[in-house]
């Protein structure tokens, strides 16, 4: 029989999509405001892995993965998908989002992500939230699945995760 215990605080990882890249800081305003203080920052990283968002959002696209300082308990992640969707909301210009923010969190054996989409292989986690397993970690590095999307699966964002992955083990010998 299994013994129920608490799940570890969770690394939160919030990747932002957009093409205007003056947005970041006041994207980073509302998320630190909610969030504490950042903790990892990643170099701009070009998007362009399969155009689900150029009609919406216009191309070139950016990306910005962030990390906090603070750990969460994984069950807020409805709750910080749904703080998400609304700083979406409030850049977007008529009718459409000029930036996409997807909050997930880093354990030491995943990395998961939170859609509103539900998906054969997501659970749903209230709040109309689903957790999508997006990665692995098995074997000393994270490992793709079949559904993860394509740019979580590029060398330099899996070198990125690594380094999240590396403060994270620092962050839960400080705890």
């Amino acid at each position: 029989m299994s013994t129920p215990r608490p799940p570890a605080p969770a690394k939160l990882v919030i990747s932002l999509i957009l093409q205007d890249r003056s947005l970041i800081g006041p994207l980073v305003d509302r998320l630190m405001a909610r969030f504490g203080p950042l903790d990892m920052v990643s170099a701009w990283l070009d998007f362009d892995f399969t155009g689900y968002y150029a009609a919406e959002m216009g191309t070139p696209l950016f990306r910005r993965m962030l990390t906090f300082r603070d750990l969460i308990a994984q069950e807020e992640l409805p709750e910080i998908k749904a703080f998400t969707n609304g700083i979406e909301a409030g850049f977007a210009e008529g009718g459409r989002r000029r930036v996409n923010i997807d909050p997930g969190y880093l354990l030491l054996e995943r990395f998961v992500l939170a859609s509103g989409k539900n998906f054969t292989h997501r659970i749903y986690i209230g709040g109309g939230i689903y957790a999508d397993l997006t990665l692995i970690y098995t074997r000393g590095r994270f490992q793709t699945l079949p559904w993860t999307y394509p740019d979580y699966g590029d060398p330099g964002m899996l070198r990125h995760l690594h380094q999240i992955r590396r403060r994270y083990t620092l962050d839960l010998k400080a705890i």
